[in-house]
């Protein structure tokens, strides 16, 4: 993994984004180059340098491949036709938009015969790059050599980490050394039997990473000098906590320490950086407002006509440091969806949704009005979803650290949106919880960013709407 801007990226993740990038960009140079020579070369210079095309062509494409879901953190491809159809289906949209960029502005405008020879190169290179890069980075050679030091409860949760949903290996896990008079959760075969300082055994089993799960830490129950040896030795030693943040983009409360909290960088708040936070949620709220006027205009109509008003629907929420606000959507339930005054979580196949508010339900259109609620202040376009003061009380009773979540401003999307499909339980709410640490301890601009292009990938799929 790689930590840039504060968040974790997958090493092959970052290479494959850089690869397709050259390759776009070369795309550009090559399309012309075979297209004009000698004095037609110079014509088409004229018009413009490529510079400006070639960089304005790979961020769109990188743009719309990331919507399409193609820059996950795990690289693997969907079975059957859906991992294609994203592929040539990214590759249509980011026609159009290129299209769009021409007519806009008509310095970066080409001919028709340069621009479906860069298309072709483009399509043809990055294809053959995602096929090197699946094929390569999928050997368990380049896999990192795991050692996880402690076999209690919290450090057994490490063997789900080891494989991904569809059981490719993500790091291999070697084997764990239990502490003396500890527990043993792990499987038996992961038990290392080898004896001697961690250090020798590390360099028998050409260890990359220590893992440190032991909870109790104090009156010798860590081998701190032993841990000491293998970093100095060029070993990796990190916290368990630690581990499952970067491997998983979440932050686990089960193995979670105050101290940790306390000690471990982020969290981080200033002036500065709520000021360009709010910039930034000006801007983006005001020109997806003018992009979606058209929709706010149909989806108004819509449900005045299926039953009536209201079209809005206010509904109190919890935002930030625990301050209540009503909280603005189209009304996509029917008017009678609470006649007993009791809170409800939505359910999947809900029959209170209307077929208008299924509609936009799915499309997360029934979510536009919220723009006027980041617009006033009490949201921002990204950060952790607000919930009703009813669900808050009952889960800070039941969840720990459920009030944390409240010490940023709730936002229209977030990480926890965009990794966690729709849920409607205590634990589903705990394992978003853990999401919204994650974004709450690790945010940046740059998180933001990412979360706003994968919220473009959920629209355009319909993950876990309801």
């Amino acid at each position: 993994m790689i930590r840039l801007f504060r968040h974790y990226l997958p090493l092959p993740l970052l290479l494959l984004i850089l690869t397709e990038a050259a390759v776009l960009y070369a795309s550009m140079y090559v399309g012309a180059s075979l297209r004009f020579t000698g004095g037609e070369r110079e014509y088409f210079l004229s018009h413009g340098p490529i510079f400006p095309k070639a960089l304005v062509f790979s961020l769109v494409m990188l743009g719309v491949m990331t919507a399409f879901g193609l820059h996950q953190r795990d690289l693997k491809q969907e079975g059957g036709w859906g991992y294609p159809a994203r592929f040539v289906g990214s590759f249509f949209v980011g026609l159009i938009v290129m299209l769009l960029v021409f007519y806009m502005f008509p310095d970066l405008h080409m001919g028709r015969g340069v621009f479906s020879l860069v298309f072709l190169f483009a399509f043809t290179g990055t294809a053959l790059t995602r096929l090197i890069f699946v094929r390569v980075f999928r050997m368990d050679a380049l896999r990192r050599r795991v050692l996880l030091l402690g076999a209690g409860s919290r450090a057994s949760k490490i063997e789900t980490l080891e494989h991904d949903e569809e059981g490719t290996r993500k790091f291999n896990l070697v084997g764990c050394l239990p502490l003396p008079n500890g527990d043993c959760c792990l499987n038996k075969t992961k038990v290392l039997k080898d004896q001697g300082s961690i250090l020798s055994i590390a360099r028998k089993y050409r260890i990359d990473e220590i893992v440190v799960g032991v909870r109790e830490r104090r009156n010798g129950g860590l081998p701190a000098d032993q841990l000491l040896e293998c970093k100095l030795a060029g070993i990796e030693v990190v916290d368990l906590s630690s581990f499952f943040e970067r491997e998983t983009g979440q932050i686990q409360i089960e193995s979670l320490n105050p101290s940790w909290m306390i000690f471990s960088d982020g969290f981080q708040r200033g002036s500065f950086k709520d000021m360009t936070k709010r910039i930034f949620d000006i801007v983006a709220s005001g020109l997806l407002l003018l992009m979606t006027l058209p929709v706010f205009i149909l989806t108004a109509l819509l449900i005045w006509i299926e039953s009536g008003g209201p079209i809005l629907y206010r509904q109190e929420r919890v935002g930030e440091y625990g301050r209540a606000f009503n909280v603005l959507k189209f009304r996509s339930m029917r008017k009678d969806a609470e006649r007993d005054g009791v809170p409800q979580w939505a359910k999947k196949q809900d029959r209170r949704v209307t077929p208008v508010g299924r509609i936009i339900r799915m499309l997360r259109i029934d979510e536009l009005p919220q723009i006027f609620n980041v617009l006033k202040g009490d949201m921002s376009f990204v950060g952790p979803r607000p919930e009703r003061p009813f669900f808050v009380k009952e889960l800070t009773q039941k969840i720990p650290y459920y009030p944390s979540r409240h010490t940023v401003k709730p936002g229209i999307t977030g990480w926890a949106q965009i990794r966690y499909p729709y849920g409607a339980t205590v634990d589903d709410a705990l394992q978003k919880l853990q999401y919204d640490l994650y974004y709450i301890k690790n945010h940046t601009m740059f998180l933001d960013l990412i979360i706003l292009f994968q919220t473009a990938q959920t629209v355009l799929f319909g993950k876990g709407a309801r």
